[in-house]
């Protein structure tokens, strides 16, 4: 709590190492995998761009699966091609200090930088090793990563929340993992891997849609710098990627969600996207309703583009550099229901520890607004603590 404030992060990141991970592996992956050992690379850097020194803890990495504009050899805006011997930098950290540098695979670590920020609560969006030329092998990586979350979480059960992370190359598996996790404390939301030029709307997906409904957790979209959006079209420059592919992917999926019926057919289901900004919400619901009646290609919606934005079973995590008056707009145009408190912790992105501090800085924000973004939405899109 801040100031009087429960606090809610609705966008964190976790990304266990490999010696934590590790244990949480069947046995049979010794046979899947007698590389394991060569498959581990050194953290050389936090999450947050620290330089950290040995011994280095490691994270397992296989093949890239669409690797996107972080793996172009980076291009200045202006300039005909990439200079000869660039290296990628990271990105700048945005805050006055560093978050613990263990504190996404030691709980511990990770509450005390909730305690000094004030967060009573974090949702936590969860990396996990994928695409080995074996699915068996990126299978088993999905359900350790699931068993993991839930020693990780277990010492804090109020605090502590996390995303089930699923494959729409694995349906069945996937189906298999919201039935295990789904009524456990820590796991309050889905969010799916979908392969390259694969749909969001696709009917595959009907059983994962169904799954997630009844086990009463929401599906969440958080861009990422692979697979496209982020991975086409980007013309090799990382200042191009990061701004263009978080919101297009967002509002991609936003369409594809909400004009495919989805809405419809699980009438219950709740939808959030994180991290890809919000204030192009009111612009891209009459967007979308316009282009759904000028176009077409859509079935039958029982609702306007609007109304499932703002029907209470939509939600969007805010990003701290769009403001107060964004924030104000938004919410004006479409309830005060709609966004949550984020930080992007322990990303570069995060002003930790002065994130919370600073929304409630925030002025313009009145007594009705502020406690729901800070807490009563993101307790509507997740459940109860």
């Amino acid at each position: 709590m801040r100031n009087g404030f429960k606090v809610y992060d609705s966008d964190t990141h976790i990304t266990a190492s490999a010696e934590d991970l590790e244990p949480y592996l069947a046995s049979a992956i010794r046979d899947l995998l007698p590389d394991l050992e060569q498959l581990k690379v050194p953290i050389r850097t936090s999450s947050t761009g620290e330089t950290l020194e040995p011994p280095y803890a490691h994270r397992f990495r296989f093949a890239s699966v669409g690797s996107g504009w972080m793996a172009d050899v980076p291009r200045m805006l202006g300039e005909a091609a990439p200079q000869e011997n660039v290296e990628r930098r990271h990105q700048k950290f945005m805050g006055t200090k560093w978050p613990s540098k263990d504190g996404e695979w030691v709980a511990d670590s990770r509450i005390r930088d909730m305690d000094e920020e004030g967060v009573d609560v974090q949702l936590m969006v969860p990396g996990v090793p994928r695409g080995h030329s074996d699915p068996a092998v990126d299978i088993e990586f999905m359900r350790a990563n699931h068993r993991f979350l839930a020693d990780f979480c277990g010492p804090h059960p109020d605090r502590l929340k996390a995303l089930l992370i699923l494959d729409a190359r694995f349906i069945e598996e996937s189906v298999q993992e919201i039935k295990a996790w789904g009524r456990s404390r820590w796991a309050v939301g889905a969010w799916i891997n979908l392969p390259l030029d694969f749909p969001m709307d696709h009917p595959d997906l009907n059983p994962v849609w169904a799954a997630i409904e009844e086990e009463g957790l929401c599906v969440v979209h958080h861009s990422f710098s692979s697979g496209y959006p982020g991975y086409r079209d980007m013309w090799g420059n990382p200042f191009l990627g990061r701004t263009a592919s978080h919101p297009w992917g967002a509002m991609r999926t936003v369409a594809s969600f909400f004009g495919s019926g989805i809405m419809d057919r699980y009438p219950t289901i709740r939808f959030s996207i994180l991290e890809s900004g919000f204030g192009w919400l009111p612009f891209w619901a009459a967007r979308m309703q316009d282009q759904m009646e000028y176009m077409g290609y859509v079935p039958e919606l029982r609702q306007t583009m609007a109304e499932y934005m703002s029907g209470g079973r939509f939600f969007a995590a805010i990003v701290l550099h769009e403001g107060a008056e964004m924030v104000k707009m938004v919410s004006g145009l479409l309830g005060d229901q709609l966004l949550m408190y984020s930080s992007d912790y322990p990303h570069p992105e995060t002003r930790f520890p002065d994130s919370v501090d600073m929304v409630l800085g925030w002025k313009g924000l009145d007594e009705v607004l502020l406690p729901k973004i800070m807490w009563e939405n993101a307790v509507k899109c997740f459940g109860k603590p």
